[in-house]
């Protein structure tokens, strides 16, 4: 792998690369909450195999800037994500989403739609009907998400993960995204991002989706505690020959708790993708 930052509008966001540098067709990795980019490391890496991937850390996430006046929401980090594909050459992108990713990734998409070629969704993507899960509403409430945040300790949080994940989530995994969330810039963000965002933000996007039709691969955790497996099969409202494909034992994370799992249905469905024709 490589790694190097792009400057968009000011605000640094650094990436992992594999594969031949300077293609302008790409699978592009996008995190969401807690991120970073690190997440996705093994899979830009394997991805690399047959294709450029890249992997970005999105402002507030991880080792990209923090600024105050930077805009969290998922239109603020749809134009970042714009900027960075620009600044990299890439014309053409396979999307590869996660968690808050999902919104950030599919609003790009229907600014680009002749550059976006194809969908996988991890744990993320058109929500319909759904409400945010507990953490999100404490984030979204005016100082009890401040005290939330500065109250948590890492007993408290690897507690918290452990009742409400798989047990095959990792160890180091957990203990990163503590480390992670006591990141004062990266706070800041989430409470700003969640209180941006209303879960019909991501449901609006579904009338104009259905009209950029793409293939997708739907893979999901069955036991996340934060987005329901059920969301997974709701895809299908929004793209109807979508692939679904359940991990039973895996939760919100599935590239960390099944890496196995994940790659054995991402890289053959990206490896048919790259170099496809592009849908009309």
């Amino acid at each position: 792998m490589r790694r190097g930052e792009v400057i968009v509008a000011d605000v640094r966001s650094p990436y992992v690369e594999a594969g031949p540098a300077g293609a302008e067709e790409a699978v592009v990795f996008v995190h969401g909450n807690p991120g970073p980019a690190r997440d996705f490391e093994r899979l830009v890496e394997r991805t690399g195999e047959f294709a450029r991937a890249i992997a970005p850390d999105m402002p507030g996430f991880g080792p990209a800037d923090k600024p105050k006046e930077f805009a969290y929401s998922v239109s603020g980090y749809a134009q970042h994500l714009g900027g960075i594909l620009d600044r990299l050459g890439i014309r053409r992108a396979h999307l590869v989403l996660h968690d808050f990713g999902g919104g950030w990734g599919l609003r790009w998409a229907l600014d680009h739609p002749d550059a976006f070629a194809s969908l996988t969704l991890i744990n993320t993507g058109v929500l319909l009907r759904y409400r945010w899960h507990t953490l999100a509403r404490i984030w979204r409430s005016p100082v009890l998400g401040e005290l939330f945040q500065a109250t948590a300790n890492r007993r408290a949080f690897e507690r918290v993960m452990r009742r409400s994940n798989p047990p095959s989530l990792p160890d180091e995994f957990i203990a990163r995204m503590y480390e992670d969330s006591r990141d004062r810039g990266q706070s800041r963000a989430v409470l700003r991002l969640y209180r941006a965002t209303d879960p019909s933000e991501f449901a609006s996007f579904a009338p104009r989706l259905r009209e950029l039709p793409r293939p997708v691969l739907v893979v999901w955790g069955a036991q996340d505690p934060f987005i329901p497996v059920e969301q997974a099969h709701l895809q299908r409202e929004v793209w109807p020959d979508a692939r679904v494909v359940e991990l039973p034992g895996s939760g919100h994370w599935p590239f960390a708790d099944d890496p196995e799992g994940v790659e054995a249905v991402v890289l053959p469905f990206l490896r048919e993708q790259v170099g496809a024709p592009v849908a009309a």
